[in-house]
């Protein structure tokens, strides 16, 4: 396993990291359902290969992801480093949601219990907050540090200008700062070169990249001919959650399948290990409900594209650069 560090910390986390959304026996949404059996493999083989790091959120099926990620990892869970998110609407109460103080001191409690522990290593506001001053967010967030509740804070689904501003904050006032950003990243999505990544590498959050094979399209399984296997989850959705260009999707799916047969991996392993040779990640978050699917994936630490083939994938899926990138880069070496 490979480790690097969490943005600017001296905290190591594993490269690949287990996504708990499909931790779920009761099913939520499109993250179908497992058996707890299921679940217990999952995370035995994940930590038998060198995972160290997982990630959850409180409203993964509204708890029960927390509840069965804390019981597969059983008396390991104090050995790994644990990530879980709060903003999320929890129930009909109007203060059960958000980001403000009120619900944050409450969410935390409550993820606590769920996942087993006494304290949660990254804690996350799960995405920004129209409704509570940021100021109120990231002094709650302090509090908790200082009380030993929680030892980093992260943000995830921020834009750039709300990264730089919640940091600037934290550190005009000598709070602890977020230290990690989760985004959308995959070859279809490169949408946070632009703005957010330029602020994480600025600021020192490293970006976890949630979705890598955009929603499993990059698996190899999908093609003009068969565009949405009933098992799938895009099949399943009445809208996608992701937006690409499907037609620009099968021509590098068409590429990686190519690129798969000259390394002698799968095509999921040549996207994951696309998103890898990006030294900005600290680490991928992966989403698996069988460990023949994590077995795959896992691969992809095993072996490195080299550079000529990362450029091609680079050059095949750039998207268009957008104002004011492409004014500042005309003036870049003035």
């Amino acid at each position: 396993m490979e480790y690097r560090n969490l943005g600017n910390t001296g905290l190591k986390v594993s490269v690949i990291c287990i996504g708990a959304m499909t931790f779920t026996e009761k099913g939520w949404r499109t993250a179908g359902t497992m058996s707890f059996s299921e679940i217990q493999k999952v995370v035995d083989y994940a930590l038998d290969r060198g995972v160290n790091f997982f990630d959850t959120a409180d409203i993964y099926a509204f708890g029960e992801s927390e509840e069965l990620l804390g019981k597969a990892l059983g008396n390991r869970k104090n050995d790994v480093i644990i990530a879980t998110k709060v903003r999320g609407v929890m129930s009909e109460d109007p203060n059960d949601r958000g980001l403000s103080r009120y619900h944050i001191f409450r969410s935390v409690e409550n993820s606590l219990k769920r996942l087993g522990r006494d304290y949660i290593d990254l804690y996350q506001v799960h995405w920004w907050d129209n409704h509570t001053p940021i100021e109120e967010t990231v002094d709650a967030l302090n509090d908790l540090v200082r009380q030993g509740k929680v030892r980093y804070v992260g943000i995830s689904d921020f834009a750039g200008w709300q990264i730089a501003k919640s940091v600037m904050l934290q550190e005009s006032k000598g709070y602890a700062k977020f230290v990690s950003a989760q985004m959308y990243y995959s070859l279809l999505g490169r949408d946070i070169e632009f703005e957010v990544v330029p602020a994480c590498t600025d600021l020192g959050l490293g970006i976890l990249a949630w979705s890598p094979l955009a929603g499993g399209f990059l698996t190899g399984k999908y093609s003009k001919e068969k565009p949405y296997p009933q098992d799938s989850r895009y099949a399943r959705m009445k809208r996608p959650f992701l937006r690409f260009d499907f037609e620009k999707g099968y021509f590098v799916v068409d590429e990686l399948k190519k690129l798969a047969e000259k390394y002698e991996a799968s095509v999921s392993q040549v996207a994951l290990n696309w998103v890898k040779s990006k030294q900005f990640v600290s680490s991928i978050i992966i989403g698996v409900r069988s460990v023949s699917q994590l077995k795959d994936n896992l691969g992809c630490v095993e072996w490195d594209l080299n550079s000529d083939d990362v450029e091609y994938l680079d050059q095949i899926t750039q998207p268009d650069r957008p104002y004011p990138q492409w004014f500042l880069d005309m003036f870049a070496d003035l």
